[in-house]
């Protein structure tokens, strides 16, 4: 039974789908009319066969989708939803997520429609580079690349500078001096 004390009115709602089940909960809920966001982010990751990086889209909270609908008079159309397993919930009543919360991961999506993960660095950062060919090379960041993915660096080693153009996931700030 939902206490009287959760307000009325459309609010967002984090829901849990059943396994791999997040697009087909998102289809059918937007099928009702209720609004959804489903944020998704690009890893890198290797490829088994070949070793070279690649991306990979998958889901930023894996089997968990959010979810704008007034609680009183939809809650029993999303827990029967197909894909949906059930609603974050504190005992029997839904918990929502605050507005700012979601408003926070949609002002992180870029242009390709992911959610930015990591590092936001400034002109002039001191960077290393983790992995690939260049793993452990110090640089100084110089910016973004068109494609978001990709940033310009300023390595400079023995006498000579040289700009490289690698992936952001392979670029951690410095915290310590060196």
């Amino acid at each position: 039974m939902i206490s009287e004390a959760i307000e009325s009115g459309e609010r967002w709602y984090a829901v849990c789908t059943h396994p791999r089940q997040e697009e087909r909960a998102t289809r059918n809920l937007t099928a009702w009319g209720i609004v959804t966001f489903t944020p998704k982010m690009r890893v890198l990751k290797r490829s088994p066969f070949t070793g070279r990086p690649e991306y990979m889209t998958q889901h930023m909270f894996g089997r968990y989708i959010f979810a704008q609908f007034d609680l009183y008079s939809n809650l029993h159309r999303v827990r029967f939803t197909r894909g949906v397993h059930s609603i974050v919930s504190c005992g029997t009543d839904p918990i929502p997520v605050q507005e700012d919360i979601i408003q926070s991961l949609k002002d992180r999506i870029g242009s390709e429609g992911y959610v930015r993960i990591g590092e936001d660095f400034k002109q002039g950062t001191k960077v290393r580079i983790t992995d690939g060919v260049l793993k452990d090379f110090i640089g100084v960041f110089e910016r973004t690349l068109q494609d978001e993915d990709r940033v310009r660096i300023l390595l400079t080693a023995i006498n000579y500078q040289v700009h490289v153009d690698v992936e952001r996931a392979l670029v951690s700030k410095i915290s310590q001096p060196i």
